[in-house]
């Protein structure tokens, strides 16, 4: 007899992906024998290398347009014959597959613009619970199930590479982030570097795209303590590292949750965004540092290019001492 097969789908960035793999340990735990897939964007299929309970991966590649990406992906969803699909994007590519999808059931969000053709509709609210919890609100609806936390599985060969840059105690920093406005200012890093090198190794971590600042950042510490691994690393190698660290220091962004994922110690700086929005760390040893209350502060739930008062205030006065006596006594 063959087993349920359930479709997870969630194309947004990468950190909601990483928050989505608590939606596939829920399933396993409830449905051990069910044959799990997920899809998702172009870019991050590398957090599922060697991933124990999902039996495949779809991806989306959005830069192909809209039609393009969508018809050919709808077309192998459709052989597949799903039982369920869980749909925890709210735009309208990911509505349109799930609508034509051809699954007994289907559920998502109400804010998606094709939504009146789920089976399951459940509202989206940020109202302080956490992404995880929404996402299990709309899994439960259709499969009954319990909440358990994000998880990556690094594999043992993505343990293996990083084996030479834990020969020391060693704390990661992940600096960037797409939104400026969610990223701790320069000068704040360079507080916490010049701070925190002095008590062990620091590990930059980034894409590509961060390789370029996170290597101006060390020339104005000019310490060799402080190692650029921006661009060096892929997803599941810089979450092995993060796991083995005596500390994390991150933004609002997909480090936070990669920490979180691996229950790795992390320190979380909210900038521009607030925790009430829902994606704050979930490592048991977390701590959030922000600016407080502003009357601009939160400006938007994603962050902009540029601070639109033009002082990026909720930057600039976030403080910084508990979070270097937390690396200092983390390091030993």
């Amino acid at each position: 007899m063959s087993s349920t097969k359930v479709l997870v789908i969630q194309t947004a960035f990468t950190g909601d992906v990483i928050l989505a793999t608590a939606v596939l340990e829920s399933l396993h735990h409830a449905m051990p024998d069910a044959s799990l897939y997920f899809l998702l964007r172009k870019g991050n299929e590398g957090l599922f290398q060697g991933h124990p309970y999902l039996k495949g991966v779809f991806i989306r590649d959005k830069k192909q347009g809209f039609f393009k990406s969508n018809i050919a992906l709808i077309k192998q969803i459709r052989k597949e014959k799903f039982d369920y699909v869980i749909n925890l994007q709210r735009y309208a590519g990911s509505g349109l597959i799930t609508m034509l999808s051809g699954a007994k059931t289907s559920a998502g969000f109400d804010k998606n613009p094709f939504s009146f053709s789920f089976s399951k509709v459940v509202k989206h609210h940020i109202d302080g619970r956490h992404e995880t919890r929404r996402n299990h609100d709309l899994l439960s609806s259709v499969i009954p199930c319990n909440l358990l936390p994000q998880k990556l599985y690094p594999t043992a060969r993505d343990f293996e590479k990083i084996k030479p840059f834990q020969q020391k105690t060693y704390i990661c920093m992940a600096p960037s982030s797409v939104w400026y406005t969610k990223r701790l200012p320069e000068q704040k890093w360079l507080e916490l570097m010049n701070a925190l090198q002095s008590v062990c190794n620091i590990y930059l971590l980034g894409g590509p795209s961060d390789r370029d600042w996170c290597e101006s950042l060390i020339e104005k510490t000019g310490s060799k303590k402080v190692i650029n691994l921006a661009g060096k690393l892929s997803y599941l190698e810089s979450a092995a590292l993060m796991k083995g660290a005596v500390m994390n220091y991150v933004n609002d962004s997909a480090p936070l949750h990669m920490a979180s994922a691996t229950n790795a110690a992390v320190r979380a700086f909210f900038c521009s965004t607030v925790p009430h929005f829902g994606f704050t760390p979930q490592s048991s040893n977390s701590k959030i540092f922000d600016a407080g209350k502003m009357e601009c502060r939160p400006c938007g739930i994603h962050g902009f290019r540029q601070c639109p008062k033009g002082h990026f205030d909720c930057g600039n006065k976030i403080k910084l001492d508990e979070a270097i006596i937390d690396g200092k006594k983390a390091a030993g």
